[in-house]
């Protein structure tokens, strides 16, 4: 009896005192952010789609500019059915042709400019997928170190429950105790037995996530290395700042400004329809035989010279500006829209960031230091029965929520900032 309210005082100081950092020597099967980075960044399937969606658009414009393909012709003239005899009438010939379009000028210059910015659009496209694939790793990782350190917390309180409920009914059999204390411990337990519940169920999910963007198996084993709660959060420049640099680094906005522009091509290029296309070309006819002056008949040379006659340009040309016209209004609002999402973004991750900046500075400053001095306090009056067990176990709940709070309010902030990042188009603000 006298040696187990020892125990029980050493294991709940252990417990209100764990260690401000955790073990620096990372096992080999826990996986670091930078490695989570490097990973996803190499494999992920979405970024690997923009890549190649740019080479495929790189090849584009040098199409989009060219002349059509030029025709050859093999032609038999004037053949006679009654013997297709090549020499039997002077009209008969063999004729080989070639003959080539051109479109009105200007337009396939137009045409190769629009896919040129289509194709700028696409390279854009890799940097600003490259911003949101690390940002949901960093923000995945972090999730699941939370979750990972919540869970461990949870557990850690789970044993320390279980010393509350080994004391409370020790001291309850020799008369110094009583029964409903053991009840609330146990009820306590169970509470916590519940709690660890969707904590794991969340963590499979997270693992699920970060998994995917490294182009992993979704039930892939994985655990993120241990970091310290002091983890360094840095002051950001002011919020009109990133504000006015998103506006200049933002790879959706130039992916925006170019599919603007190339809209704007496109209705140049449709008005040019409304003007005909050209059609030059030649032929050389071979004749065989003679006249009837015994002289041989001459081969015969055509020149042609056509062009197409627009004159449904009411209902074909004149439709097809409509439509190119109002595509080009739509990437303008787009662009107006994305502008308004972006400076939106910015502004509420800028707010998430500080809010939890400053839940992290409270916690680990005040909080926490006066939960863990309290929960002293009270365990030093429970051995001598001047506190009750309810003000113990109360104690060592908000000891534990607020462990639990802190790591949420880091994770937070980190999914924050790595977000904010990506809103704001830059690859140095997360450290």
């Amino acid at each position: 009896m006298n040696t187990k309210p020892v125990i029980f005082a050493v294991t709940a100081c252990l417990a209100i005192f764990p260690p401000l950092y955790a073990d620096d020597s990372d096992p080999e099967d826990r996986l670091s952010l930078e490695d989570a980075l490097e990973i996803a960044l190499a494999n992920n399937p979405g970024l690997a789609g923009a890549r190649l969606q740019a080479e495929a658009l790189a090849a584009v414009p040098s199409q989009a500019g060219a002349l059509p393909d030029p025709m050859l012709g093999l032609n038999a003239i004037n053949l006679p059915t009654d013997t297709f005899n090549l020499d039997q009438e002077p009209m008969t010939q063999m004729q080989i042709s070639l003959s080539q379009k051109f479109p009105f000028p200007g337009r396939r210059g137009l045409q190769n400019a629009a896919a040129t910015k289509d194709a700028s659009a696409a390279t854009k496209l890799i940097y600003e997928r490259r911003l949101q694939v690390k940002a949901k790793v960093r923000g995945t990782w972090w999730q699941l170190a939370y979750l990972d350190r919540a869970i461990e917390t949870v557990q850690q309180n789970q044993n320390l429950m279980r010393d509350f409920i080994e004391i409370a009914q020790i001291k309850y059999k020799v008369g110094n105790g009583l029964q409903q204390d053991v009840l609330l411990a146990q009820l306590e337990l169970s509470k916590l037995f519940n709690r660890q519940l969707p904590l794991e169920g969340m963590r499979d999910s997270a693992a699920a996530d970060l998994n995917a963007l490294m182009d992993k198996p979704a039930n892939r084993p994985i655990s993120p290395a241990m970091v310290s709660a002091n983890t360094r959060l840095p002051e950001l420049p002011s919020e009109t700042y990133l504000l006015d640099q998103a506006v200049t680094s933002r790879p959706l906005l130039d992916i925006q400004q170019d599919k603007i522009e190339a809209a704007r091509l496109r209705v140049d290029e449709a008005k040019k329809k409304a003007y005909p296309e050209f059609t030059v070309g030649a032929a050389y006819g071979f004749r065989d035989g003679t006249d009837p002056t015994g002289r041989n008949l001459p081969d015969l040379v055509t020149l042609r010279l056509g062009f197409n006659l627009p004159i449904y340009s009411g209902s074909k040309q004149d439709k097809q500006v409509e439509q190119r016209n109002s595509s080009y209004l739509a990437q303008k609002n787009i662009f107006n829209e994305t502008l308004r999402t972006m400076q939106s973004d910015v502004a509420r991750y800028y707010s998430r960031y500080n809010a939890s900046r400053d839940q992290v500075q409270l916690y680990s400053g005040a909080i926490i230091p006066q939960a863990q001095q309290t929960v002293s306090a009270m365990l030093s009056g429970y051995q001598v029965n001047k506190v009750d067990f309810l003000n113990v176990l109360n104690a060592q709940l908000t000891l534990y929520n607020a462990q639990i709070s802190h790591w949420e309010a880091l994770s937070n902030s980190k999914q924050a900032l790595a977000n904010l990042e990506a809103a704001v188009g830059v690859e140095n603000l997360y450290e």
